[in-house]
């Protein structure tokens, strides 16, 4: 990124430029509205992503580090001084073989870099200029042969909006430079404050050395990820080990993975095309189905719109096409349950699929009856599931909780369960009351086993749903499954994803629990055994004022089949307003709000 500033000459002989982190920060944002500088895109109208979103990224984490060493006690002082190094993912083989697979960028890394094509890279920012340094392999002529020329680094310095591309080779004699840079500057300004201060007395000079010369720090990336149970690892290199005594892997971890849960707008609209893809491949896919085609080909449908209309390589997670009994596997569609029944025209479709842009993802769930028509018991529990939903987006806002959100879902569910004579009040004509036993007792856990949402982003599972500091995670059933049980903030992404399941094992535990076998009306119960499920799963931005859906799926019933009957979509009319579903398509790499009529 070109920015206009003062220009101060290193120990390595190159010229830095150094606006202010908040001049960086501004002119970035202004080029992310613009949708100017370097741009990112898989060309035709695919979206064009700007590199100075990154560059917003880039500020947000080096402003956190400063706010978080100076809270920490040191203003100033030898914490807020430092180079931030992370290393980037590598390109790795299958097993023992030498085939590659597609390679995806690291996720902290590509937060901060946006570096999604380049493998075994590392990067560099300085604290408290900012300042971005790339690292990038290079090659001889023999690995030319194959994987072509070594990257320009000029070309990738305009491409990706970074000050500096070198090669990898340098990073630890730049590593050592800086480092070393950083100390002068700070003895440079502890003698100008001696001298400024002058009549100190030489003990308390020498008594206060060590303090007041500051010894920067390598901040490296070292955290636990609450979902996968694994660490991130800080970055490594041969050398690294002189400075034991500097290194800091604690603050960035904490800091980078606090940035990450609220998004910027140029992050938000980045995922709006996310959304927007996802959400056109799944009414290809629901006009497609009928009876006798194979699960995997629901998922080839998915793959083959989002790749060749929207230019996304990656999908987000495993996709899950879950149809009729299928959908009592949660996480359907992997190893031992690929996608591989046939379609039935009895079943209930359960779609799961979402796809990635530049490593942003989507994660999208859709539901519908594979003939093209509800039963009045398939109906029946679609709409329990939807009024989950439409309750969560109607309560979402700032301030509220998300362990509450998840517990209304549930009552939703109980709710539309007593409708269709699944569930009993157990002698009472006080419905409200019935359900909040049914609560105490637990039994929404046993149609809804998991969480009611998680944060997204960069990732499916996005980080900071258990960071210090937040609600921690809760012991009941049901509620433990919640990926993040947070105070809502604005500016967080989070997926609504009610969904009422039929699932053996459970079911036969609830009927032998004298808590919850009350509730539970034998006979009816078995109409649903090998039903399924239904899931709705839509990605919401939390506004300052509420909140907004991203995602542009059929939800009421009268939509899902009119689109599955062929009906255009988007529609004319917005018949569910209550969604707060955003209208939006791409034209020419942007994205475009449609002026939708309401209902």
């Amino acid at each position: 990124m070109v920015f206009p500033s003062s220009s101060k000459t290193t120990s390595a002989g190159y010229m830095m430029k150094m606006p202010p982190l908040a001049d960086k920060r501004s002119i970035a944002e202004e080029l992310c509205q613009a949708c100017s500088g370097p741009l990112y895109s898989q060309g035709l109208e695919t979206f064009q992503v700007p590199m100075a979103l990154y560059e917003v990224n880039r500020a947000r984490v080096v402003q956190s580090m400063l706010e978080q060493l100076e809270d920490g006690g040191v203003s100033g002082g030898s914490l807020t001084k430092g180079l931030i190094l992370l290393e980037g993912g590598k390109q790795t083989t299958r097993y023992d073989t030498d085939h590659e697979p597609v390679f995806r960028q690291e996720s902290y890394f590509h937060y901060l870099f946006g570096a999604s094509q380049y493998s075994d890279c590392y990067g560099v920012l300085s604290l408290p200029e900012g300042e971005a340094t790339l690292f990038v392999p290079t090659w001889g002529v023999e690995t030319e042969t194959v994987c072509g020329p070594s990257p320009e680094f000029e070309r990738v310095k305009a491409e990706l909006g970074v000050e500096r591309v070198l090669g990898v080779g340098e990073l630890k004699s730049f590593v050592e430079r800086e480092m070393k840079r950083l100390e002068e500057d700070d003895e440079g300004t502890a003698a100008s404050d001696g001298a400024v201060n002058g009549g100190d007395q030489e003990e308390k000079k020498n008594g206060e050395k060590a303090s007041s010369l500051s010894v920067p720090k390598l901040f490296l990336l070292k955290g636990l990820n609450t979902d996968s149970g694994n660490f991130a690892a800080p970055a490594h290199f041969a050398g690294i080990e002189k400075y034991k005594d500097v290194r800091d892997e604690e603050t960035l971890f904490k800091c980078i993975a606090e940035c990450r849960v609220t998004k910027s707008p140029a992050e938000i609209n980045l995922m709006r095309y996310t959304n927007w893809i996802s959400s056109m491949a799944h009414v290809g896919v629901m006009r497609a189905c009928k009876p006798g085609m194979m699960e995997y080909q629901l998922e080839s449908l998915f793959q083959h719109h989002t790749y060749t209309y929207g230019g996304c390589r990656h999908v987000s997670y495993t996709c899950i096409c879950a149809c009729g009994p299928s959908a009592n596997v949660l996480h359907y569609g992997h190893a031992g349950r690929p996608n591989a029944r046939m379609l039935a025209s009895t079943d209930m479709a359960l779609l799961d699929m979402g796809t990635e842009y530049h490593c942003y993802a989507s994660d999208i769930t859709c539901s519908f009856p594979v003939s093209g028509t509800f039963t009045d018991d398939q109906l029946s529990i679609y709409e329990s599931v939807l009024a989950a939903q439409v309750r969560v987006i109607r309560d979402l806002k700032p301030g509220v909780s998300w362990l509450h959100m998840h517990q209304n879902a549930e009552r939703e569910i109980l709710k539309g369960l007593v409708k269709c004579g699944v569930l009993t009040t157990a002698g009472t004509d006080d419905i409200a009351k019935a359900i909040e036993e049914m609560m105490d007792a637990e039994l929404g856990a046993i149609f809804m086993p998991h969480g009611m949402g998680h944060l997204i982003g960069i990732d499916t599972h996005d980080v900071g749903g258990y960071a210090a500091g937040t609600p921690e995670r809760s012991s009941r059933p049901g509620l433990k499954k919640l990926r993040t049980a947070r105070i809502m903030e604005e500016g967080m992404v989070i997926t609504v994803e009610p969904g009422c399941y039929f699932i053996d094992p459970l079911l036969d535990m609830a009927l032998s629990n004298d808590k919850q076998n009350i509730y539970l009306d034998k006979d009816r119960l078995k109409d649903f055994r090998g039903f399924g499920g239904v899931r709705l799963e839509d990605n919401v931005r939390v506004t300052v004022a509420g909140c907004e859906n991203l995602t542009m799926c059929p939800r009421k019933a009268v939509e899902v089949l009119d689109v599955m009957n062929g009906g255009v979509w988007p529609p004319e009319l917005d018949v569910m307003p209550e969604l707060k579903r955003v209208w939006a398509v791409c034209k020419e790499g942007k994205m475009e709000f449609l002026n939708m009529k309401v209902v």
